[in-house]
């Protein structure tokens, strides 16, 4: 009864908060990232237009797609009882990074490269929302 209420309670509400705990720091930093480009009034695009790439990736976060690296890392960490910290950190940091990287299958080939802080944004996002989901739920796997 006990791997029952597990698998039905515990590992869909420690998901979905290490979800929400990877969008507010998507969106913390994304808005960081674009106040700075802003504020530095065009002299660097650069910062701007990852702040740009940033909310239009945050849209993609609504589908299925950038949920699935996530909730198979899941997965297998309760499968094979993984109970580490740094498998889920890091786990958590790799699988939000390929979301870009999975968006970009449907984009034709000339579509813009995105800019390095996109990357930075989604690697942060993902150890913040591991380490949540650690703490809820992996470290009892």
């Amino acid at each position: 009864m006990r791997v029952l209420g597990r698998i039905l309670f515990l590992l869909p509400i420690a998901f979905l908060l290490a979800a929400l705990a990877s969008l507010f720091v998507v969106v913390s930093l994304g808005q960081e990232t674009v106040v700075q480009g802003v504020a530095s009034r065009g002299r660097d695009e650069a910062i701007m237009a990852a702040g740009l790439q940033l909310l239009r990736l945050g849209m993609s976060f609504l589908s299925a797609q950038a949920l699935l690296p996530a909730l198979l890392l899941v997965i297998v960490g309760e499968v094979a009882r993984i109970r580490g910290v740094l498998y889920y950190v890091v786990g958590g940091g790799a699988a939000l990074a390929v979301v870009p990287l999975l968006s970009r299958l449907s984009q034709p080939m000339g579509a813009p490269e995105l800019s390095a802080v996109v990357f930075q944004v989604l690697a942060v996002a993902g150890f913040a929302g591991g380490f949540v989901y650690w703490l809820l739920a992996g470290r009892n796997a």
